[in-house]
This record gives C-alpha cells, structure tokens and sequence, in this order.
C-alpha cells in the first residue's frame, strides 16, 4: 500500500505533488529546492548554503519517513550551471559518507522552480 510521507520541517508543496511516497519498503522523495520551511524563503546567498538547504529538506523528509541517509539508494541532482559542481560535492560529501555512498547524476538543465540554482530527488529504501 502507497502511504504520503508529508512534514512540517521540510518545504509543503507548490504543486499538485507530495515530499514523498512509500511503497513496499522504498522511498521516493519529490524534488527539493532551497525553501527554508519555517520562513518560506530562498536560501539563495550562495550555492554552498543553497545545497545545504536542499539536503537538510532531504533530510527531515527522510527522517520523517523513519530513513535516513544512510538509506538512500540513489539521487538525481539537477543543476542550472556545471562550473558549481565541485562546489555542490562539496557539501553533498558532508551528508553522504563515500564507502556508502548512493548511485547518482548530476545534470545541467536550463531553468528549475523559482529558479534556484540545485534541486536534488532521491530513492531510499532499507
């Protein structure tokens, strides 16, 4: 049975989606961006901060759903400029230890929603 993973401690919203959906043990958590959830604000001073935003909605997502980061199988990180790549891996290293570190792209796209700079999806199961 499908069951909706919703929290207050990571963005609601802003579109006819849920933060995430478990099923049969995997987790599936939408698309984050860098919406401080107790402010509604962007956190958009620079792309370090903007990442930690990002993964820190992960995050409580993931906790929220009983998971945690070490859980997660794979992450789709999306990108509106390649030359921030090195400065994203930075941060993402913080949260992702390399020995258990999960499958993942990252791609440059045109534009994302309210045109920040990363968003980041994930599939984690345990």
């Amino acid at each position: 049975m499908k069951k909706i993973i919703i929290t207050k401690d990571a963005p609601q919203p802003i579109g006819p989606y849920n933060q995430a959906t478990l099923f049969n043990g995997m987790l599936f958590i939408s698309g984050q961006i860098a919406l401080n959830p107790e402010t509604g604000e962007l956190v958009m001073d620079s792309i370090e901060n903007e990442t930690h935003q990002v993964l820190k909605n992960l995050g409580a997502i993931l906790k929220e759903a009983g998971y945690s980061y070490d859980d997660v199988l794979k992450c789709s990180v999306f990108v509106t400029d390649m030359h921030m790549f090195s400065r994203i891996n930075a941060i993402y290293s913080q949260y992702f230890k390399e020995e258990n570190a999960p499958a993942r792209e990252l791609v440059q796209v045109a534009a994302l929603p309210r045109f920040v700079n990363v968003e980041i999806s994930v599939i984690a199961a345990k």
